[in-house]
């Protein structure tokens, strides 16, 4: 019997099977609001047959986003125009959806990947006036009524995601953005009570942790994507991780996406298949909290193995389910599992596959 296709539960929320598909950002939101491009990618991931879909990267504040094209969820029109895209998804599929919480802080304003030249105006955030590179825009250190203007960003973007229906929160720490911009002592060169010390260093991050617990539901999961290392002599990295990982598992925290990078220039990486696995099986192995592995997996039976191994409990897609939005069916197919599908897609079931679709 297939391991990948067996249900697992975080928190309250009951997952069919191990399969997450990991944010990808669209760069196709409006001035931060949802749009038919949304509609259209969210729905055919929600009809994947995929334990759960986490949204993408989406700014709590206007000066967070990564791009001036990014999802937003700070306002009232960006609440109603994520909700009504929500509402039309779930019409047609029942899978569990979640949303990644995020603020770019330095690397914030950086132009839509395709169109060069569109980057934002506006003067970014970070914990030091440290920019990612030499030709970035030195950004503004966050003073103490900066912190807690971002600090009440990200409460209040919880809120209206509890509002519109979404079923658990990932909390962005992780590929250089803001709270990885706290946690690494590349970027954080503080001397106040959040920066020096990992025990400081730690701090906002998990004060916006405590923040969402503490307003959504208990019926609400809140799990986080962290960068377990940055790749860069002196930077953050594994053991830093594992500290952090045990504060996080105090704090009921429901799961932990394990990622890695993105914070400097500088990182040497050679990426592979599972070249990221080990990281989370570190962090699962001497904390216990339920663990997501990620980063070039894309082949069923590797997958497969993750999970068999103990390596992790659940593992992140997300380039190839670009490629494939149905990966998660044709996972199924060669480890002999079953999967949820729409009907009207049930007569698609090539001959001589085992019953692959429920209910069909």
């Amino acid at each position: 019997m297939s391991k990948l296709f067996t249900p697992y539960s975080i928190g309250p929320l009951t997952l069919e099977n191990r399969i997450v598909i990991a944010p990808m950002c669209q760069y196709s939101a409006e001035d931060g609001h949802a749009t038919d491009w949304h509609r259209i990618h969210l729905g055919q991931l929600a009809l994947s047959g995929a334990g759960l879909l986490i949204i993408e990267a989406t700014a709590v504040e206007p000066v967070g986003r990564i791009s001036p094209a990014d999802l937003g969820l700070w306002s009232d029109s960006t609440e109603a125009a994520l909700g009504a895209v929500l509402q039309s998804v779930r019409k047609y599929s029942a899978m569990p959806i979640a949303i990644q919480l995020a603020h770019a802080g330095r690397k914030a304003g950086s132009a839509i990947p395709w169109l060069p030249g569109s980057g934002g105006d506006w003067q970014n955030v970070a914990p030091s006036a440290l920019p990612f590179n030499d030709a970035d825009t030195t950004p503004a250190a966050l003073d103490q009524a900066g912190l807690q203007r971002v600090l009440q960003a990200f409460v209040a973007a919880a809120q209206r995601a509890h509002r519109i229906g979404i079923d658990a929160i990932e909390l962005h720490a992780a590929h250089g953005y803001l709270l990885h911009q706290f946690l690494s002592p590349l970027s954080n060169t503080r001397s106040d009570e959040f920066g020096g010390s990992l025990e400081n260093r730690m701090r906002f991050p998990l004060m916006v942790f405590d923040a969402i617990r503490e307003t959504v539901p208990a019926s609400m999961p809140v799990g986080i994507r962290i960068s377990a290392t940055d790749w860069v002599e002196g930077g953050w990295d594994l053991e830093q991780s594992v500290v952090l990982a045990h504060a996080l598992a105090k704090r009921n925290c429901a799961f932990i996406h394990v990622s890695s990078g993105g914070l400097s220039p500088r990182q040497a990486i050679t990426p592979a298949p599972d070249y990221q696995v080990p990281l989370a099986a570190r962090i699962r192995a001497e904390t216990g909290l339920p663990t997501v592995a990620v980063g070039l997996v894309t082949d069923a039976e590797q997958a497969e193995a993750i999970v068999a191994r103990g390596d992790a409990d659940m593992v992140g897609v997300a380039r190839v389910m670009l490629y494939d939005p149905h990966w998660p069916w044709h996972a199924a197919a060669k480890l002999g599992a079953q999967v949820s599908a729409p009907p009207q897609y049930w007569r698609s079931q090539p001959h001589g596959v085992h019953k692959l679709f429920k209910g069909a």
